[in-house]
């Protein structure tokens, strides 16, 4: 049976991070610290990236009952509030210039790309290119060794054993 190694060619300890997850040699905690920092930084505007798509979905399915809005103020006998609405409401910008899907690419072009690219680089640089080491030696200092339902990375197999 063959034992798995990790990517230095190493046999795993049982119950230890996977390499992806272990700081390099010569990485200090202020820099752990930072990059942790960064990454949450980051995490933050995916959630802000995420309000903003919900935001361009909710103002477009606005848009869309607009439709039976004026519809139904014309079957009421409303014409000139149907025209009203069609004309004044049905398709306006939210922004001049700019309908939803404008300010969604707009954020991703001028703010979210280069910040995820700038992230990249800096634990690419920085860290050997390994991620959320922040995170990873919080789980190892608050994880109660030997426990199943503690383990520190998923099992080979994919179940909750060490592996």
């Amino acid at each position: 049976m063959d034992i798995p190694k990790d990517g230095a060619g190493h046999t795993p300890a049982p119950d230890r991070p996977d390499r992806a997850h272990r700081r390099p040699e010569g990485v200090s905690d202020e820099t752990v610290e930072a990059l942790g920092a960064l990454s949450k930084a980051l995490e933050t505007t995916e959630r802000a990236r995420g309000h903003l798509y919900g935001f361009h979905q909710l103002t477009g399915t606005a848009d869309l009952q607009l439709d039976e809005a004026v519809e139904l103020l014309r079957k009421a006998g409303h014409p000139e509030w149907a025209d009203k609405v069609h004309a004044e409401i049905l398709g306006r910008n939210v922004i001049p210039g700019h309908w939803t899907f404008q300010i969604v690419e707009a954020y991703d072009a001028t703010y979210h790309q280069p910040f995820t690219h700038l992230a990249r680089e800096a634990v690419n640089q920085l860290a050997q290119g390994r991620d959320h080491l922040y995170e990873a030696e919080m789980k190892e200092a608050r994880r109660t060794a030997g426990h199943p339902a503690h383990t520190a990375r998923p099992a080979a197999d994919g179940s909750d054993r060490p592996g």
